[in-house]
């Protein structure tokens, strides 16, 4: 009973930084600004956290677990890699579009935090990654994935134009375009570059929907 309570309020003081970053930034929000949203004493919040970049970084790992978990299972609906693929896209950008507040943190926040960025050891974002690469190494030994692509690249390329447009969305705080159609947009992008090319007949139909 205690160990859930201790856990609820950890994650309490979790929720509350979110919507502190997100509203304050980084750099303006103060420990004592986040406690009264939690509703927790100032001190409380040295019994979970260090300081105000351990809190940044406890929030990224924890965002990390789910969202992997969520995506392992997400691409686990799917048996061909090119479908993996617009999956991931799409349920990238769903979690962009669903969760603004935590994008912003993720997205524009954890960048002005120096110890995520120096010293930080991010492997769980090497994680996440790694989803992608099993897509191109599972499409290329099934001969629908160029065997000249590299994965390790792949990965950071796909990522890269995911990540771009999340940002925009942050930065810009308007959708031109709801996620479905953008999510279809960088699929079509995406498959068009990594699709073997062989025979017509032995190319797998690039579908419109994502």
């Amino acid at each position: 009973m205690g160990r859930t309570r201790e856990r609820g309020k950890h994650q309490r003081i979790l929720q509350a930084a979110v919507k502190i970053f997100a509203e304050k930034g980084f750099y303006k929000a103060k420990i004592s600004e986040i406690a009264r949203e939690a509703e927790v004493a100032d001190g409380t919040i040295y019994l979970y956290f260090k300081n105000k970049d351990d809190i940044l970084i406890q929030l990224f790992e924890e965002e990390m677990d789910r969202m992997i978990e969520s995506m392992r299972g997400e691409l686990s609906r799917f048996e061909e890699p090119l479908e993996k693929l617009k999956a991931f896209v799409r349920r990238h950008l769903g979690v962009v579009e669903e969760n603004p507040r935590l994008a912003e943190v993720i997205q524009v926040e954890l960048r002005q935090s120096n110890k995520f960025v120096k010293n930080y050891t991010n492997r769980k974002f090497q994680e996440y990654l790694n989803l992608v690469e099993e897509i191109i190494r599972e499409g290329q030994q099934r001969g629908v994935v160029r065997p000249d692509i590299e994965p390790s690249i792949a990965k950071r390329a796909i990522f890269g134009a995911l990540d771009e447009m999340s940002t925009f969305w942050v930065l810009s705080r308007k959708r031109s375009y709801p996620a479905e159609h953008v999510a279809r947009q960088i699929s079509e992008m995406l498959i068009r570059g990594v699709i073997h090319p062989g025979p017509e007949a032995g190319r797998p139909r690039v579908s419109s929907n994502a």
